[in-house]
């Protein structure tokens, strides 16, 4: 932080030894370079932002799906064994802790984006989301 106050005091020097027409475009290249700096912040995810978009973004692995989605077909079918039903309890229960964490996730990043939930929610869930 001591560095950055020498840089800061340094560039004041500078500053006010520059002649009228120079410390204009002196101004200028500075506004430039604070419009990219804003630019890049508003683009590039902080950390927290992005842990919090891989929360929002985590399901089952594909494998899993396949079988969640075979235990559901036979569970509709009523072709289900207990074992099997037991497994499928045991898949909707990651389920569900997957839509839990992913709903606590997406109201932090609403409050952290300062957005209504309502907009980052048909952001990253589509209206069929009940498969992890």
């Amino acid at each position: 932080m001591a560095i950055l106050t020498e840089i800061r005091q340094r560039a004041i020097a500078l500053l006010e030894q520059l002649p009228g027409e120079s410390l204009a475009r002196a101004v200028k290249f500075l506004e430039a370079l604070s419009h990219e700096a804003l630019q890049e912040s508003e683009t590039t995810p902080s950390a927290s932002e992005t842990a919090l978009l891989e929360i929002i973004q985590r399901r089952l692995p594909p494998e899993d799906q396949k079988r969640l989605a075979y235990l559901r077909q036979r569970n509709e079918a009523e072709e289900i064994t207990d074992t099997e039903h037991q497994e499928l309890l045991v898949y909707i229960d990651r389920v569900e802790q997957l839509d839990v964490e992913r709903a606590c996730a997406l109201i932090k990043l609403a409050q952290l984006r300062q957005v209504d939930l309502k907009v980052l929610i048909q952001e990253f869930l589509p209206t069929h989301s009940n498969v992890a």
